[in-house]
């Protein structure tokens, strides 16, 4: 696994989700600073993870299959790179949520 330069600091995580399990994330986000996208959160059978998966919407599938691309992290860290998400949190999975251009709203859009 290589090292990664974050978008944001580890000591500037502030706590925005006060019940913060795991969730997968790209380097888009937390590296590249980009906003999250795509969202989706799928039923986890694993009592730690969320279900939560984020990506910026601009990864393509090569990306994708490059696992040193994305890793586990808290729900509130991947909150403080965009907080535009934390709206949908609470959604039951299965669900997915895509970025509307130019604003901080998501649409539902349909559970891949």
């Amino acid at each position: 696994m290589r090292e990664r330069k974050f978008a944001i600091p580890a000591d500037n995580i502030v706590r925005l989700v006060p019940h913060s399990g795991g969730c997968l994330a790209t380097d888009r986000i937390t590296v590249d600073g980009a906003e999250v996208g795509y969202m989706y959160r799928e039923d986890t059978d694993r009592a730690e993870d969320t279900g939560w998966r984020f990506f910026s919407g601009d990864e393509d599938q090569a990306y994708i299959n490059d696992l040193d691309n994305t890793t586990v992290y808290a729900v509130n860290t991947i909150a403080n790179f965009d907080p535009d998400i934390l709206p949908l949190l609470e959604t039951e999975p299965p669900c997915a949520f895509e970025k509307i251009k130019g604003t901080s709203e998501y649409r539902r859009v349909t559970f891949p």
